[in-house]
């Protein structure tokens, strides 16, 4: 995804450090997500509501990783689908992000029990939304094959349109993942004291773990906190393109594309996950 915009003044051995950078972190991006997948389809003990949603973030960080890995494929048909597919899955995967923390919310703050009840509105918005963002990418898009990326756009609009469709909402998924983590754990904080005073241990949480998801956000911020500065900088001047900057945006967005690191942590640490939501 971060790759789709990088040409232009790029030379070709600098494009083709980027290329293999892109490949082997959404190789591993790819390998990992797969992992969960696999967990989740083999061992029926997992196939809960709270798993049933990691299950599809991890399945929409694979799919995106795949599309990333094609790498340079034939004009046309072949290379305007890479792109359509690629962004379809990006968006979806982090639109998941904020179904989780969605349920967390529901049912830890406001105390409902009708998480479940939601799955379908949770793909008619994930879903609904990732192919909303992409049909309306293609408008002022320039479908040019340039260096070896599909996708590239090379005018103000198309650029413009790129930063409003992906790195719009995906801001918008941190801003609530974070403040919707914060009065999640603000409120498991609360209960443990109050447990501690009543020496209830039946009540008592695991915070060192329930304040790892703190830092799921974070993780977010990470992975695109340079792809955004590159593509800001790319529209205001873009004749120059920085080497380091673009390598950045390329490796964090690859390796940990779409929260990957947020999906292994939801997963290794979703005994808390599932005792709390299920």
């Amino acid at each position: 995804m971060a790759a789709a915009a990088v040409a232009g003044s790029l030379t070709a051995h600098d494009r083709r450090i980027l290329t293999a950078l892109n490949t082997g972190a959404s190789s591993l991006s790819f390998v990992g997500s797969g992992f969960i997948v696999l967990c989740y389809c083999l061992f029926k003990e997992l196939r809960k509501f709270s798993f049933k949603l990691v299950f599809f973030l991890a399945l929409s960080d694979m799919l995106c990783s795949f599309f990333s890995i094609v790498g340079d494929p034939s004009k046309g048909f072949f290379c305007s689908a890479q792109g359509y597919s690629t962004h379809f899955f990006c968006v979806a995967s982090f639109l998941w992000t904020t179904t989780i923390a969605f349920t967390l919310h529901r049912t830890v703050v406001q105390h409902k029990t009708d998480v479940e009840d939601l799955e379908a509105m949770f793909h008619l918005y994930v879903w609904g939304t990732s192919l909303v963002v992409t049909v309306v990418r293609s408008f002022g898009n320039d479908h040019r094959h340039l260096g070896v990326w599909c996708w590239t756009q090379t005018g103000r609009t198309g650029k413009a349109v790129h930063f409003i469709t992906f790195y719009a909402p995906l801001w918008g998924a941190i801003l609530y993942n974070g403040f919707t983590y914060f009065q999640v754990i603000r409120m498991l904080n609360n209960a443990t004291r109050v447990a501690v005073g009543m020496s209830d241990r039946a009540y008592q949480f695991d915070m060192k773990a329930l304040n790892r998801w703190g830092y799921y956000p974070l993780i977010l911020i990470g992975s695109w906190a340079f792809g955004t500065i590159n593509r800001i900088h790319d529209f205001i001047e873009p004749g120059h393109k920085i080497f380091w900057l673009t390598f950045l945006d390329v490796g964090t967005a690859a390796l940990m594309v779409n929260c990957n690191d947020h999906i292994f942590v939801l997963f290794f640490f979703g005994l808390s996950f599932t005792e709390i939501c299920v």
